[in-house]
């Protein structure tokens, strides 16, 4: 019998459970200066952030005389738990980072924060998201005679800095991002501060937070709850903040551009109890379910969601409806991303590992299952077998957001759309494949309505929605040319 890899996936895309046919935010980033805890602060605020990435975890401080960094694969409590290792992490200033890979492959060199001594000192960079000409500046570099020690795009920042003629730090962080595309939130440290910076869409979030007249840098506002800070407010698109022993100063050197946040972060990858630039993300998902009942009601006994994204969209669609809500699936929260694999058939079990269905409930029941996406259409198909086996007489389907029909580029590990079941099939075929009795997704205009807005403006979107429309905000460099079929391919790495 073999163990998998921590990193290992199965040969279908899955890890064995439902989370496999998820889509995934690859990464979380945290940042502090002027705490003498920086190293266990930033290690709760990675906690917070788990859910964000949960291959590996990386942090870097600074004591004033020398930088410190550990990093490894696994989840934060695996690695920043044990005593010997904070202990070798001293420091007021630190910054931190959960990856779950999109690119480069899931190696430890890939792990970041990503450190580089230059002849004006340190940096260490963390960043969220993905830049989509990544691999044309790469391959620039190369050209040019720069060496690589990593495959992910973050380094493409460390090599920027090391070639940029500004006269100081800052100058150099706005001379490398005015050079690339795609989103990122980004945190970085260096000797003398630490700097946070939101692409100029605000594709991705990052809120700027205040403990003991100190700031603080997160991916979402639950990495500032745990640790008792104070939301200050979320950083604009296209901005950049700079910590130090002054306080914090705002720079907007990219210009300001209409904000484009991922819709994602609502319906599934952040934090139920995060607010994310202004919007509770629990309310949220309340009112989607709340929109997708008016628009997709069906007569039924219970409404069950699939746990545990599945739950505020299914309250709202149950409360609506004016039908029970139940918890007709249990979640098994104590299984990790590792399984012994021993045969194949043992795989396919693997979502009762995770899941298994309260038979009471399901018995003799037409069930309204919420969830929130459809991806590749293996792990949907596996849940409504499995609630069909518990006995329900009807099985009904309902997805909280608009139908997943293309890749995202902006820091989102999506399969090739060829392997999107949306992009293959009509509703109608994918009810047939999942074996529902009825399918209905949220329409985008509906889901734009649960977030208070009319409809979407075809002309001008408040948020990112490329993967339900297919309307990229900004240029595909390495896409259109050819180079990468998928993001987690950045590079191949050599054998």
């Amino acid at each position: 019998m073999l163990t998998t890899h921590p990193f290992h996936k199965a040969d279908d895309g899955s890890d064995g459970g439902l989370d496999g046919d998820k889509l995934h935010e690859e990464c979380g980033v945290f940042g502090l200066y002027g705490n003498p805890d920086a190293a266990a602060m930033t290690a709760l605020g990675l906690h917070a952030l788990q859910h964000r990435g949960q291959e590996a975890a990386g942090i870097v401080t600074y004591d004033g005389e020398h930088f410190h960094t550990h990093k490894a694969p696994g989840q934060v409590g695996d690695t920043f738990n044990d005593p010997n290792v904070m202990n070798r992490l001293p420091g007021y200033a630190a910054i931190g980072h959960v990856r779950y890979s999109t690119t480069g492959d899931s190696i430890l060199r890939n792990v970041q924060p990503l450190f580089a001594d230059f002849a004006f000192g340190g940096v260490a960079v963390a960043q969220n998201g993905n830049l989509t000409n990544a691999r044309a500046i790469r391959n620039d570099l190369v050209q040019r005679g720069h060496l690589f020690q990593s495959t992910t795009d973050t380094e493409i920042i460390i090599q920027l800095l090391a070639v940029s003629r500004a006269t100081n730090l800052v100058g150099r962080v706005i001379d490398a991002l005015s050079q690339v595309q795609g989103a990122y939130s980004m945190v970085l440290l260096s000797q003398k501060k630490v700097i946070g910076v939101r692409d100029p869409l605000g594709v991705r979030p990052l809120v700027l937070g205040m403990l003991d007249d100190r700031y603080i840098l997160a991916s979402e506002t639950c990495a500032l709850d745990i640790i008792g800070a104070d939301f200050v407010r979320d950083i604009e698109p296209g901005e950049m903040v700079v910590i130090d022993e002054d306080g914090v100063e705002s720079h907007t050197p990219f210009g300001r551009q209409p904000k484009r946040l991922c819709i994602f972060e609502y319906i599934y990858f952040a934090r139920p109890d995060s607010v994310v630039d202004g919007t509770g993300v629990y309310e949220a998902r309340k009112r989607i379910g709340v929109e997708l009942a008016r628009e997709a009601s069906v007569e039924a006994d219970v409404v069950v969601p699939v746990p545990d994204s599945g739950v505020p969209a299914a309250m709202g669609f149950a409360g609506e409806s004016g039908l029970p809500f139940e918890l007709g699936i249990i979640r098994n929260h104590y299984v990790g991303r590792t399984f012994i694999e021993p045969s194949d058939h043992i795989r396919h079990l693997g979502v009762k590992l995770k899941h298994n269905p309260n038979r009471s409930l399901l018995s003799g029941k037409r069930v309204v299952l919420v969830d929130d996406s459809i991806v590749r259409g293996t792990t949907s198909k596996k849940i409504v077998e499995m609630v069909r086996n518990a006995g329900a007489t009807e099985v009904h389907m309902r997805i909280s957001s608009p139908p997943t029909n293309h890749s995202c580029f902006y820091g989102i590990d999506t399969p090739e759309r060829s392997q999107l079941l949306a992009a293959r099939m009509s509703v109608e075929e994918m009810a047939t494949e999942i074996d529902v009795d009825s399918l209905a997704y949220i329409s985008i205009d509906g889901l734009y309505r649960a977030m208070g807005e009319p409809g979407r403006d075809p002309v001008l979107p408040r948020y990112c929605d490329a993967c339900f429309t297919g309307d990229y905000p900004t240029a595909l460099t390495d896409h259109e040319a050819g180079d990468v079929s998928r993001q987690l391919s950045l590079l191949e790495e050599a054998v």
